[in-house]
């Protein structure tokens, strides 16, 4: 049995005791070293969610709890501790004149030995393929190399979670792609729970679970595959479809037997190369 390593219970939320609840009664639960999507168009409440995984934010009814602790006020310092965030402008992020220096900010405040810091900034920017850009300015570095540093940087404190806030909105397709492979990688060889908010359904193929939010409440909660076989559903809440799923869907109404739906152009030829076996 698969322990819980996050708790959302009853959760609602708003800014201001004027403004409309940005989350009403949201509850939902990832599990220890879990990799979960949270998707959702702008303005339904995902954002929200990841500052209140760490304590940037406090709910005004219910309950979080982050490796059974409370997110308050007594336990916010180890909660955060916990739970890493890299943000969508790495700019906003960046404290130090180097990559070595910023990726170093975090263990400083934190007292690791000077010895043991110098080890982790070793491993962690070879993790995100960085360890060749030591001592650059992070203002001369591409936006998909800094995205890279702000991963080290959180990465070096050796949190249980790291969330990603729309953390390649800012990058280019290629570069989106990168950043994905690299904390794929990272979550397949640590013990790390992965959370990822985004709209973009493209990014979303390679965690286990998707919890889709509307309009401040958890719409759906399934996998991956799950999720895209509701294509009208989600264009209904204002997502986009996956090209894949929509190509899939062509064929289908032109009576090509798909059965399984497919998540990536692998999956797809594989589909098709099956079906062609066996005429």
């Amino acid at each position: 049995m698969r322990e819980k390593f996050i708790e959302f219970r009853n959760v609602s939320f708003r800014y201001g005791d004027e403004q409309p609840w940005v989350l009403e009664n949201v509850s939902f639960e990832i599990y220890k070293d879990e990799w979960v999507a949270i998707i959702g168009h702008n303005g339904s409440g995902k954002s929200t969610i990841a500052k209140l995984m760490n304590g940037l934010l406090y709910p005004q009814e219910g309950e979080i709890i982050i490796n059974g602790l409370p997110v308050n006020d007594q336990h916010v310092w180890e909660v955060r501790r916990q739970v890493g965030m890299v943000f969508q402008n790495p700019d906003n992020q960046f404290v130090g004149t180097t990559v070595q220096d910023d990726v170093a900010f975090g263990m400083e405040n934190r007292g690791v030995p000077r010895e043991e810091m110098t080890k982790r900034i070793g491993e962690v920017l070879k993790a995100v393929r960085m360890e060749d850009y030591l001592l650059t300015e992070p203002h001369r570095l591409s936006g998909g190399q800094k995205q890279r540093v702000a991963i080290a940087s959180v990465l070096a404190i050796n949190p249980n979670v790291l969330i990603l806030d729309e953390a390649t909105a800012m990058l280019d397709p290629r570069g989106r792609k990168e950043i994905m492979q690299t904390v794929a990688d990272i979550q397949a060889k640590n013990e790390i729970s992965l959370i990822t908010i985004t709209h973009d359904l493209q990014e979303v193929v390679q965690a286990e679970r998707v919890i889709v939010m509307n309009a401040g409440k958890v719409w759906d909660e399934a996998t991956p595959r799950e999720i895209f076989t509701k294509k009208d559903e989600l264009r209904e809440i204002g997502l986009d479809v996956p090209f894949i799923a929509l190509l899939a869907d062509e064929l289908k109404h032109n009576d090509v037997s798909i059965i399984n739906e497919p998540l990536n152009h692998g999956e797809l030829l594989e589909e098709l190369w099956t079906l062609h076996s066996k005429m």
